[in-house]
Order: structure tokens, then sequence, then C-alpha cells
């Protein structure tokens, strides 16, 4: 008798609240880097109404305008209309930004501190990290995440487009999909809320999103007598940090495997590579990613885990659910093998000290296509499954 059961994966747009804390946080990440890519950057965002208010620790040569930074990542995100409260021109612009600890840089930084045992860098926090790939689509991820993002990106392209001039910026997308034996066969439902402006009909924001969203970026053979669930508040004009608070860091299971794969808790946006809560998270990603694409497993998942000024990882698991081809053992020593887990030696592999992290705040920081995103490369596979099979 196969085993069937459902599993779903929420998604949501770039005007979401918290999503905006992201965006905003992400953007004065990358605009430290840019000017000093050796920027120790924490930035934490909290949205609502009509105030952004921007805290955190950063320690850097760049000269920035963070108020311009904001303004122009809100103004990225859509949010330019006469009847939004929350209106890139108009925000009220809170800075809260102080210096990193030096206690926490001096077991950061690559050089001998008092009481520090070693002079190499270390990891910028404790904490456990985790990496998952699977092969149920062609990026190498769960099928409901990526279903979700498909149709939240679409979305948000489609209101950027100009096309639907009704469309507003907040939005959560939803899918769920059936499993059988372990494989994805069905789509069961799929849910969008997108606000909207006043006075546009419900049965068009029905129609729109069902023919012109769902039916154009899922896969038709998925969906089987499928239900579509939109807007299914009935109404939705008043919406983002009008309708609801928004804080840095509150989608982490949005911003990685859909709850397909376990979560260290830590959050990524507005953190520099030194903190491996956002580096390690890559690296383990880069890692699973290969094991899959080398053929040694359908799925799998890494996990690590640092102390805050230790060079070296203080674990290192894999787990293939059973589908490795080999043993997880000889997986796991072919991947100490080819990768280093250092804090240092994550920056150098991923050549992640450039501002490229706007590109990965909405949708996803897995499975894109994009050269940017090293942690996506499968440039370690080959050789993986040479030593593994060896």
């Amino acid at each position: 008798m196969p085993r069937s059961y459902i599993f779903s994966s929420e998604s949501v747009g770039e005007g979401h609240p918290d999503k905006v804390a992201d965006t905003i946080s992400d953007a004065v990440l990358d605009a430290c880097l840019q000017q000093d890519p050796a920027s120790r950057v924490a930035c934490e965002t909290y949205v609502k109404s009509n105030v952004v208010v921007v805290g955190g620790e950063i320690t850097t040569t760049a000269k920035l305008d963070y108020e311009s930074i904001v303004r122009a990542a809100i103004r990225d995100i859509g949010y330019v209309n006469d009847d939004d409260i929350f209106h890139a021109d108009k925000v009220f612009i809170m800075n809260l930004i102080t210096a990193q600890s030096p206690d926490i840089a001096q077991g950061v930084d690559a050089k001998q501190a008092e009481g520090k045992k070693t002079a190499e860098q270390g990891a910028g926090d404790q904490g456990i990290m985790f990496g998952y790939a699977s092969d149920e689509t062609p990026e190498l991820m769960p099928a409901p995440i990526m279903y979700a993002h498909r149709v939240g990106a679409a979305l948000t392209a489609i209101r950027k487009s100009g096309q639907a001039p009704w469309l507003r910026p907040d939005a959560k997308s939803q899918v769920s999909v059936e499993y059988v034996d372990g494989k994805p066969t069905r789509i069961v439902n799929v849910v969008i809320s997108t606000q909207h402006a006043e006075g546009t009909e419900h049965k068009d924001i029905e129609q729109f999103c069902i023919e012109q969203v769902i039916k154009k970026v899922l896969p038709a053979e998925m969906l089987q007598n499928t239900e579509f669930l939109i807007n299914p508040t009935g109404r939705f004009v008043i919406g983002g940090p009008q309708g609801d608070t928004g804080l840095t860091g509150r989608k982490i299971i949005v911003d990685t495997y859909g709850g397909m794969g376990r979560h260290g808790g830590g959050a990524f946006s507005g953190k520099d590579p030194s903190k491996v809560d956002r580096s390690a998270a890559y690296m383990g990603r880069w890692v699973a990613k290969n094991v899959v694409a080398a053929g040694l497993a359908s799925k799998c998942e890494v996990q690590f885990a640092y102390a805050i000024g230790h060079p070296q990882p203080v674990s290192v698991h894999i787990d293939t659910f059973g589908s490795g081809v080999v043993s997880d053992d000889a997986i796991l020593a072919a991947v100490l093998q080819v990768f280093s887990f250092k804090p240092a030696d994550i920056v150098k592999q991923l050549n992640l000290l450039r501002p490229i992290y706007s590109k990965t705040t909405n949708y996803g920081h897995f499975g894109k296509d994009d050269a940017d995103l090293t942690w996506e490369q499968t440039d370690k596979a080959a050789e993986l499954k040479k030593i593994a099979l060896a």
C-alpha cells in the first residue's frame, strides 16, 4: 500500500512587512560591502505604518546615506502609490546603528587576542546550521517551496510590469503537494493572498491569479483536481506595514526550504558573511546540492555547528534519509576532503565579500539561477562522486 501525505510551504512577496524589513537590511549590507568588503554588518529593521527603524551594529569605512538607501529600497519594492500610508518618499526614518562590540570583533578577526586560543578567523557566533537539497525539482529544491516561490515571483513581475495596475506590493502564496511513496505527484491546493486597490472586484482578482499566474508557472501535469483559494478573506486593501508590523529575520522558513529541511534558527538578512548564521547556511546548501547533483543521494541534509571565535566546526553530519547510493559515512568522508568548513574558507570558497545579498532577499536564498549566488553551483559534484565511489 503506497504511503500518501500532503506537505505545504509558503512564500511571501516583496511588499510583505517582514520582507520590507529584510530588503532594507540587505540593501544596507550591500551598500557597505560595495565600498568596504571588510565591513562588519548586523543590520536589523522594523517597519510599521509610516515609520522605519534601522538599528544594529556596523563597523565599516563606507560613507553611507542611510536615509537614501532606505527610501530607494522601499521605492524598488513598489510602495509609491498615493493610497499607500507606507510610502517611499513619506516614511519617517530612525537610525539606531552603532559599532560592533570589540569583544565579538576580537573573536572573529584573524589575529591573536588575550584569551583566544588561535590567531585564525573564528566564527561570528555559536550555533547550528543546516543545508538541504532534493531532486524533486530542477533547482534541486523541495517542490512545495519552489512552487510557492514561482507563484509569488510571477505575481511581483506582473505588478512591476504595470500589466495589472490594481495589484499592490503585499502578497503571500502557499502550495500544498501530495506525495506518494516520497515523490511529489499532485498539487492539492494553491493559496494566493494579494493586496489590491480599492474597488477591484474579487472575481477579477480570482480569475487573474488562476489564469495569468498559477497556470502559467506551475507544471500542468501537477494541477489535477487542484483547489484554488484566492484572497480567501474576500478583501485585502490594507496591507504592508500599514496593516502589520515587519521585522528583519522573521521569514527564515520562507528563506530556506519551506519546512522540508531543518533550520538552525538563525536569520540571514542584514548580516555580513563573518556571521555563520548566513555564510555557513549557504555553505550547507552548496554541499548538499553537490551531493545530490553527484547522484550520491536523492536528498541530502548537512548539519554542522560552531563555537564563537573558534575556526573549526565542532561537528559535521550528513543524512541522506536512506536515499544514498553509498553510506552516509562514505559521503561525509568525501565531503570533508572536498570542502573546508572554516569560516574564513567558506567566505573564500563562495566569494562572499561582494554586494550580492539583495539578490537573495526575496523568493528564497536557495534555488535561484544566478552566477553571483555561488552556493548554487554544482562544481564539486564530479570530485565528490569520484571520492565517494572509490
